[in-house]
């Protein structure tokens, strides 16, 4: 669900919610109270929050835009209370109105917690999974459902196992060097329209608009359902962003990369991804140039670097190397 949209339609930053529907779908939660549509109940927190400093009193820092995880502790904790007490320490809690509370373990539900969520209109529900568990699954899930995004103009394809996104102007041969690659066995995950989202400090997935999902444009032909002609292991929905390969049309007064000493990277949501720029004129492959992109970007993963091993075989030595770009 979108939240806000900034940008263009080729790198549009969007801010995301998530349904609460979408929450209790994925972990087949027991609705014990839902005060609306759970589709009309919007979770904005990648952050989940267990609230037992709170139902001792404690709210400072507290963020009411997450979700509320109660387990052994919780109950076992409010067990001690009296039932005025419960009533008092949930009725505060509860009129934070976070977007839901989630009971876990299957354990019981206080008559004052089920009495504060009707009074402040709070979805409560409960599962019977570990607290630990399905926090660790519910917190996964809302770092993609809500993670910061942007939409490229690209090609996004999963070669020897790596995410390659594939850049350049209109009319480049990005879709064609896709097919290629495609017949040679590799997969599409995205064409024209890459949407990618910052999953962790560390890592960026890409995915295609699920309504153009599948289609490839080629010019002279159409548009086509990779899917339908190539078989479901020609795709994927989601990979893993590890290579940007920028195509452009070859320029003679360029001086390109010959030894590839230099390590070039591409920024993108804030996180550094390996690129490269590769130019194009008749008579090269770009199918089975990329593909050996791919394969020796994963050897350098490894720690070998070919170019620097060669060097080293003629005697250089590493201060002879060109220090690394970014």
């Amino acid at each position: 669900m979108r939240k806000a949209q900034k940008g263009t339609v080729h790198n549009m930053e969007i801010e995301y919610t998530v349904m609460l529907k979408k929450v209790i779908d994925e972990f087949t939660l027991e609705k014990i109270y839902l005060p609306k549509d759970p589709e009309e109940v919007l979770v904005s927190s990648k952050d989940v929050n267990r609230p037992g400093l709170q139902l001792s009193g404690f709210f400072n820092y507290f963020d009411s835009t997450r979700i509320q995880v109660m387990g052994n502790v919780e109950e076992s904790y409010l067990a001690t209370f009296t039932a005025q007490q419960r009533e008092v320490s949930l009725d505060k809690l509860l009129s934070y109105k976070p977007p839901a509370v989630i009971v876990t373990r299957g354990l019981e539900i206080y008559p004052e917690l089920l009495a504060a969520a009707q009074k402040y209109e709070v979805s409560l529900l409960r599962t019977g999974d570990t607290t630990s568990g399905f926090m660790a699954a519910l917190i996964a899930l809302l770092n993609v459902e809500l993670a910061p995004r942007l939409t490229r103009h690209g090609v996004l394809v999963e070669v020897c196992g790596e995410g390659i996104l594939m850049l350049g102007d209109s009319g480049v041969g990005k879709s064609e060097t896709a097919i290629e690659l495609i017949r040679r066995g590799h997969r599409l995950i995205a064409d024209d329209a890459v949407e990618i989202r910052r999953v962790s400090n560390r890592a960026l997935v890409g995915s295609s608009p699920e309504n153009i999902r599948y289609f490839v444009e080629l010019r002279g032909i159409g548009v086509i359902n990779v899917r339908r002609l190539f078989g479901v292991g020609a795709v994927n929905i989601t990979e893993k962003i590890d290579m940007v390969i920028q195509l452009e049309a070859w320029n003679p007064e360029k001086a390109y990369d010959r030894m590839g000493l230099n390590n070039e990277y591409v920024s993108i949501l804030g996180i550094k991804i390996p690129a490269l720029t590769i130019p194009i004129k008749p008579g090269r492959n770009l199918a089975i140039i990329i593909e050996t992109a791919a394969i020796n970007n994963r050897e350098k993963k490894f720690g070998y670097h070919p170019a620097k091993e060669l060097l080293s075989r003629l005697g250089m030595s590493e201060a002879d190397f060109p220090e690394t770009t970014e």
